[in-house]
């Protein structure tokens, strides 16, 4: 696992454990992320038309720039998941932050720009040092220099939150569960705002087989998803597939539904909302959306099993 694809094993590794998902990750799932955020001076006022950098550090060069608004809100979209450092620069003063894009998902990010110095002290320069240093070992594969990397990031800057999601990345690459799991809890104390953490420890538990815990992940995921105007279609599948592992089928329901509202052509978030009304016997529901499934994956891994049910279900002529 990758220092920028973290979210997305975590999530196929929880999939994968379950028998009845066979699929894996979903083909129409979104394949990229985006950012978004505010940018205020050192009073708390909106900055307008200042420029924010946005800078991949996941391995290869990609640099995008955008301008706030009257409001100091900016936001990219179309980002490969991954770590980015976020650079913002106006008249008042320039601020800089690192950032963990996952699918589908928009970290918000608040930037209180501060007068600008003459370059980066020797402290910053030696945290990007390590920072990049860290992300370069962990796309390597080379995961205990990732972890040692990010630890000494850390030292030099408490409140890392990339360095700790990157750390439990390292470390679940290493099956050291237990490391994993305190890292990205650490991460989610560092940004209780961001459902991120949340959602990968949800999965983490998944796969653990902790399935209560698992669920109470994902539900507040959920929760938080829906308070920020809702998750990915992707994420909402996720914390589908957990709560139905753990029996919740009402919770599950809900999570496929949003995700099949987020993007209709999902096709196994239709499959399993047609088995949510199968199992609460409502036949026509059902029947809808196992035939919607079918019309988007017609030989899909779950083709057969819908087809038997519908032969199953339907009124005969």
């Amino acid at each position: 696992m990758s220092a920028f694809t973290f979210g997305t094993r975590l999530a196929a590794a929880a999939t994968l454990a379950i028998a009845f998902v066979a699929a894996g990750v979903p083909v129409a799932a979104q394949t990229t992320g985006q950012v978004k955020g505010k940018v205020v001076d050192g009073k708390g006022e909106p900055v307008d038309k200042a420029v924010v950098t946005i800078e991949f550090k996941g391995g290869t060069n990609m640099v995008r720039e955008v301008k706030t608004n009257k409001r100091g809100e900016f936001i990219q979209v179309g980002l490969p998941p991954g770590p980015y450092w976020v650079t913002a620069k106006a008249d008042a003063g320039q601020a800089a932050d690192q950032v963990q894009v996952g699918l589908g998902t928009a970290p918000t990010m608040n930037l209180t720009l501060k007068p600008a110095t003459k370059g980066m002290s020797a402290e910053e320069t030696a945290f990007r040092k390590a920072f990049d240093e860290g992300v370069e070992a962990a796309g390597a594969k080379n995961h205990d220099a990732a972890i040692a990397k990010f630890a000494e990031a850390v030292k030099m800057q408490a409140d890392c939150y990339a360095c700790y999601m990157n750390m439990g990345s390292a470390h679940y690459e290493k099956k050291e569960l237990d490391k994993a799991e305190a890292a990205f809890k650490k991460a989610a104390e560092l940004k209780p705002e961001d459902s991120r953490p949340i959602q990968v420890l949800a999965d983490l538990y998944n796969g653990m087989g902790r399935r209560e815990e698992a669920a109470a992940m994902a539900t507040k995921a959920a929760a938080m998803g829906a308070a920020s105007g809702g998750g990915s279609a992707q994420d909402n599948y996720n914390q589908g597939v957990i709560l139905w592992n753990a029996g919740k089928i009402a919770e599950a329901k809900t999570q496929f539904e949003a995700a099949v509202k987020a993007d209709p052509n999902y096709a196994d978030a239709n499959y399993w909302v047609g088995m949510a009304n199968l199992n609460g016997g409502n036949m026509p529901e059902a029947t809808k959306y196992f035939e919607n499934y079918l019309k988007l994956a017609p030989d899909g891994a779950m083709a057969a099993q819908a087809k038997g049910i519908l032969d199953s279900i339907k009124p005969k002529e």
